[in-house]
């Protein structure tokens, strides 16, 4: 890996730390556990007094929500023991009426039907925690806790026994835990950890808790009760090596002359191996040496008209576990801004970025995405409050294989090079946790051949770096955040000024004067940062305000995700929470938004307002609804490269409901529409959610949505005339829908089957064709002139399309013994497209669509753990 230490040190800033000392004197309820002293109870679900009766029972839970304070209306008791691997527990649910205990089977991490849950902060560091969900059914959930329970991270899978039976009493769960799925100190002669026992009471959707903190204080971890009496016990380093076999088929529509695709299938065979390694009992190493990801569900359909990337989540198993501790997301909020992040993990192993052109006569056999040759995380959190997590990834060169059906000749062009990631992310805790400090580093290296100057294009070398600074005040309830972020990329010119040119900067435009266009440049460079105050926590009165921006130079895009850049952007939010049920209410929230845009140019280039509430009545049904206003725009993008534009602005409402989440039978529908001024632009859409539970081992959901939508202004082209550029665009018409199916069968907690199926339709017709002639006109209408003479193109209907995609898997997974997995998956794919056609019609798209023949993926994989 090459690193350009000037770069380094440019990424590295000092922050003045300011630390307020606070102590929380809120007596602490204790549970005392002790040694066994026999025989390790077995795990069956069922209570042996003789081993059990060791310890004593601790109830006495306290209800949180909906009666803040109140009694539960249901008893709970735990019981705890440990030797010298393992930690076991007991908790007795009780309930009055037993046969209405709500025992719905998912798989893992589906937190359905009754429950309870134990949260171990074994570091005790009053920040950090480990969650065990035990559902009646037996369904095993499970999250890593950080951030003082700002966040809950469901990827964590750790290994661990649970057993579960229902009596006349109630129903019974019982747990064991290996101390090699904790991290606890070394240097202790007994152990003090954090502990806090919840349950959800599903018929009355009902939580209580053990250590209860009402719903006024902020936090989660520092209000835990406390475990003692574990003594001499050393912490375990754990092992874990999972080797993979992975057989797949793949069917195809047969080309004769397309020598890759004239047998109409291909078949190979793979193989890898997963692992993880405790370096320390605080550091655990995960790897992973040519990685499948075979059963994991592709991305959903959609025909982006934008100029700006589309962003898609993580699914791949290996970087979305403990994926918080390497995560450095630049500004929060529901937008664009939101999902700017140092570190963005799809761009491992993504597709390959160089697409050759190809003749009538040639084709291409062309790699989906990049192989990950091999990939290191390391993670984990020492006893002093400092987490570090580091990720390490080398992906190879990849070659597509051109086959021309004249010659008869096949040449390998390179598509994607030899690319080395580092990412870095560390946070320490000081001042009881009410100061954490934190810094990241990334690093993407490509490695480009001089006989592939195809791919010059391409950055060479790119760095980030960050550090970020949060401080809580009064008891946490209030806090200040910030970040400060820098990037360095490195290039030829050719990449360089494709990066000026690119849709997150246009430094082309004719009228951006504050930021130099030159396409000598072989780097660029730029910073992004956030501040934010608030009062957080759980307290009826919260607000939040926040500046962030992006400079024009700003560049994450290589190992992160950027939207744009050149932004400034300002927010406040202020919400109301009814905590405590009233009149016909469960519990209301009601918010109030506003917000406000700039670029480097000290031009402002939006502003707006909004204002929503949520509610839930006593019947358990809910409703949301609210209404956003957008001013008049200044669009630096909209033109593509051409100067900025004004855009009128725009208003909408949208409301939403939703039925009993508890009844077999569940029902969310939402819609809305949204108006722009000026006759501008219109737009209406629909959902509906419908899922359905005819047993408790079977969930079906129908997802369908539909959405119709009129833009007097959409970007079509840009054509040259008597040496100017004419920025071409049209009225569309645009209906989309998609209608997802959804079945879930859970056979037991450790066998199930997952079904999937979307059909997606989008159809969009132009009409009215026009050029921009004057982008600051006061009058919408005289910012284009629908004179259409001089061009020899059909804009009204060269442009229309109605594109049609079926995605669809059936996956079986297996869990059988704690780690191994056996996966049968199925993955039928249909496309159609017409450009010849922009109308809209669900009959004939559906038989066009079903009419296809498929793209079908059959695979199978089978993985051993073998462990410590």
């Amino acid at each position: 890996m090459r690193l350009n230490y000037r770069t380094i040190l440019l990424l590295l800033t000092f922050i003045p730390l300011v630390g307020f000392a606070q102590n929380n004197t809120k007596e602490k309820r204790i549970y005392n556990t002790t040694r066994i002293s026999q025989t390790a109870p077995i795990i069956d679900g069922l209570i042996d007094a003789n081993i059990w009766d060791q310890v004593e029972w601790s109830g006495d839970f306290t209800q949180k929500t909906p009666q803040d304070g109140a009694d539960p209306s249901q008893e709970t008791a735990f019981k705890i023991l440990y030797d010298d691997n393992f930690l076991y527990i007991l908790v007795r649910a009780y309930d009055t009426e037993p046969d209405k205990i709500v025992k719905r089977l998912s798989r893992r991490d589906g937190f359905d039907g009754d429950w309870v849950e134990i949260n171990i902060d074994s570091y005790f560091d009053k920040r950090t925690a480990f969650s065990f969900t035990a559902s009646v059914s037996g369904v095993k959930s499970d999250e890593a806790i950080s951030n003082d329970g700002n966040r809950w991270d469901r990827t964590w899978d750790p290994i661990w026994n649970l057993k579960t039976s229902i009596d006349n009493e109630g129903w019974i769960a019982e747990i064991k835990i290996p101390f090699t799925q904790l991290r606890f100190s070394n240097h202790k002669i007994e152990q003090i950890w954090g502990l806090q026992v919840n349950r959800r009471f599903f018929r009355n959707e009902e939580r209580s808790h053990w250590a209860y903190f009402s719903q006024d204080e902020s936090g989660w971890v520092r209000h835990f009760g406390e475990l003692h009496g574990i003594k001499n016990i050393k912490p375990k380093r754990q092992i874990e090596i999972s080797p993979y076999i992975v057989a797949k088929q793949e069917n195809f529509t047969k080309e004769s002359d397309n020598i890759f695709k004239d047998k109409g299938y291909d078949r190979s065979l793979g193989y890898g191996v997963d692992g993880k390694i405790g370096i320390t009992n605080d550091f655990t190493l995960d790897f992973t040496i040519n990685p499948d990801f075979g059963q994991v569900e592709a991305d959903p359909s959609e025909v982006n008209l934008s100029a700006f990337e589309s962003y898609f989540e993580e699914k791949r198993p290996f970087f979305i576990q403990g994926r918080e501790i390497t995560s450095y997301q630049i500004s929060s909020g529901g937008n664009s801004y939101a999902l700017d992040n140092l570190f963005y993990s799809r761009r491992i192993g993504r597709s390959p970025q160089y697409y050759p052109d190809l003749d009538d006569n040639e084709y291409e056999n062309r790699p989906q995405n990049t192989t990950i040759w091999g990939a290191l995380k390391l993670t984990g959190k020492t006893r002093d409050g400092l987490s570090v997590g580091v990720i390490e990834t080398l992906t190879s060169k990849e070659k597509s294989d051109i086959y021309n059906s004249t010659t008869k000749e096949t040449e390998k062009i390179t598509v994607e090079p030899l690319t080395n990631y580092l990412v870095a992310r560390v946070q320490k805790d000081l001042n009881d946790n009410n100061t954490i400090i934190g810094g990241m580093l990334t690093s993407t290296n490509r490695f480009i051949n001089k006989n592939d100057e195809h791919l010059d294009f391409l950055n060479t070398d790119a760095y980030t770096g960050g550090v970020d600074l949060t401080q809580y005040f009064k008891d946490k309830k209030y806090y200040l955040t910030f970040k400060y972020a820098m990037s360095h990329i490195e290039g030829n010119t050719e990449a360089i000024t494709t990066q000026q040119e690119s849709s997150r900067r246009y430094f082309q435009r004719p009228d951006n004067h504050y930021v130099t266009y030159d396409t000598t440049l072989s780097s660029l460079n730029g910073h992004a940062g956030t501040i934010q105050v608030g009062k957080q926590g759980n307290s009826k009165l919260r607000w939040m305000t926040w500046v962030t921006w992006r400079s024009p130079g700003y560049e994450s895009n290589d190992v992160g995700f950027l939207h744009h850049s050149d932004a400034i952007f300002q927010v406040f939010w202020t919400g109301y929470r009814f905590t405590e049920p009233f009149s016909i209410f469960r519990t209301m929230n009601i918010n109030f938004n506003q917000w406000s845009g700039w670029d480097f140019g000290a031009n402002n280039n939006f502003y707006g307002g909004n204002i929503n509430l949520w509610m839930q009545f006593k019947n358990h049904w809910s409703f949301g609804g609210g209404t956003n206003f957008d001013g008049s725009t200044a669009s630096n993008t909209m033109l593509r490269g051409g100067p900025s534009i004004k855009t009128p602005g725009s208003y909408n409402y949208w409301v939403n409901m939703r039925s009993d989440n508890r009844k077999k039978l569940q029902v969310y529908a939402n819609t809305g529409k949204s108006w722009g001024l000026e006759n501008s632009s219109e737009r209406s859409w629909y959902g509906i959610d419908i899922i359905y539970r005819p047993i408790d081992a079977l969930k079906i959901s129908f997802l369908p949505d539909y959405s119709v939508s009129t833009n007097e202004m959409q970007y079509l082209d840009t054509e040259e005339f008597n040496g100017d550029d004419r920025y071409v665009f049209a009225k569309i018409k645009r209906i989309t829908t998609d209608l997802t199916v959804r079945v879930d069968y859970s056979i037991t907690p450790d066998l199930t089957i997952q079904l999937y199926g979307s059909p997606f339709v989008s159809a969009g017709n132009y009409s009215n064709a026009k050029y921009i002639t004057n982008p600051q006109a006061d009058k919408f209408k005289d910012r284009y002139s629908t004179e259409m003479t001089w061009s020899d193109e059909d804009y009204d209907t060269d442009y229309d399309f109605n594109f049609k995609q079926f995605r669809a898997n059936a996956v079986l997974r297996w869990e059988y013994k704690p780690g191994s997995l056996l996966y049968l998956v199925w993955s039928p794919n249909m496309t159609d497209y017409d450009d010849t056609n922009g109308n809209f019609s669900l009959s004939d798209d559906m038989r066009d669509l079903f009419g296809t023949k498929p793209n079908s993926v059959f695979l199978i994989k089978l993985s051993y753990r073998f462990t410590n």
